[in-house]
């Protein structure tokens, strides 16, 4: 087992990464020190195949759950469930000492950590993450929230679980659209951090798509350990951390002008990770071969790299609404090169993105 540390402080947690651990969920969060009465929060989908074993193990080491479905889909991450499961809570007489245990991607977990941060004003939560997006992104780092029709999480908190444990064996069951949409996530840590790792994707495509588990235990820690050195450094973004939303931007505007679940997350990430790239080559940031490597490495992976077709009007209106929108400026991230990166102010966007948008198209 592979165990990594998220250094907050009090606030920290270990993040556990091994393949089975399912069914010793029990021991380890009873090592995290979650009160007796637990709430499992999941959806449909996931509950049936891997509550029943989260279930028992955390029973038969003391602990009282209750289970509490949420309907399975991005159009769910939102303040309608976030009420839903409160007033479950609330009727099921739960009161501070309790816990929250998220198990799904990271609808679930996003929606499971602010409830955990609202609920009675705080009560401790642990991630267990399923799906390669949230085990390699939303799991770690504190960030909760639910999306508004006018814009992704723009409604959340910072607020960190007790523990994160990740059982990459659930990937086998990870239908493979999710899937390749995970691995969008962790090209972006390559391209912002780690120009070796970026370099190890492009000659471990097959290995990855194959889910060899050597290269998912791999891939797994690697992103793991490059969110959590960030997130130490700055836990509520006030500067560094801005550098994980790389592709962000645009992509949360092709989620939110689509329509929320047309586009799963990290498959409109990957969109704006190509549209980010020609931005930051148009501002001088890195050559044309940077960018197409980045393309190249996210069409083996089978993403999407092509922005839909919607007004551009539509688009920036999205854009502007960025949580990373500062004194009326948009910060975007460009990446220097390929492992490296900065913040930049963009106050000419209506400029810059038909253009970006236009060299997209002709990739």
């Amino acid at each position: 087992m592979k165990e990594l540390q998220v250094g907050l402080g009090e606030r920290g947690y270990s993040i556990l990464i091994d393949s089975g651990l399912l069914g010793c969920a029990g021991e380890y969060v009873k090592r995290a020190g979650l009160p007796r009465k637990l709430a499992l929060i999941s959806n449909p989908t996931v509950a049936n195949l891997y509550s029943d074993r989260v279930v028992q193990s955390l029973s038969d080491t003391g602990f009282n759950v209750d289970l509490i479905e949420i309907p399975d889909g991005e159009t769910y991450k939102s303040l309608e469930t976030f009420e839903a499961v409160i007033r479950q809570l609330i009727e099921k007489h739960y009161d501070r000492n309790c816990g929250l245990v998220a198990l799904g991607g990271g609808v679930v977990g996003d929606l499971t950590g602010f409830v955990a941060a609202t609920y009675l004003r705080g009560v401790p939560f642990v991630q267990v993450p399923t799906t390669l997006l949230a085990q390699v992104d939303s799991s770690v780092g504190g960030k909760t929230a639910v999306n508004h029709p006018l814009g992704k999480n723009l409604i959340g908190a910072f607020y960190q679980p007790k523990l994160v444990l990740i059982d990459v064996a659930t990937l086998k069951t990870l239908p493979e659209r999710e899937y390749r949409a995970g691995i969008a996530e962790i090209i972006k840590y390559g391209v912002i951090r780690d120009a070796d790792f970026f370099a190890w994707l492009e000659t471990h495509v097959s290995a990855l798509l194959d889910l060899i588990p050597d290269a998912l235990a791999h891939v797994v820690e690697r992103s793991c350990q490059i969110k959590a050195d960030i997130v130490e450094t700055d836990e509520k973004e006030t500067s560094l951390r801005a550098i994980l939303n790389f592709g962000h931007t645009f992509g949360h505007a092709v989620e939110t002008v689509s329509g929320y679940g047309t586009y799963l997350h990290g498959e409109a990430v990957a969109v704006g990770m190509v549209v980010a790239a020609l931005m930051s080559h148009m501002a001088g940031h890195c050559s044309p071969a940077d960018v197409r490597r980045i393309y190249d490495l996210l069409k083996a992976y089978g993403l999407p790299t092509l922005p839909p077709d919607h007004a551009l009007d539509d688009y920036l209106a999205a854009m502007k609404r960025d949580k990373k929108v500062m004194s009326g400026a948009l910060r975007m991230i460009f990446n220097n090169g390929i492992g490296d990166c900065c913040i930049q102010p963009v106050d000419n966007l209506e400029n810059i993105l038909p253009a970006a948008l236009e060299n997209a198209a002709g990739l």
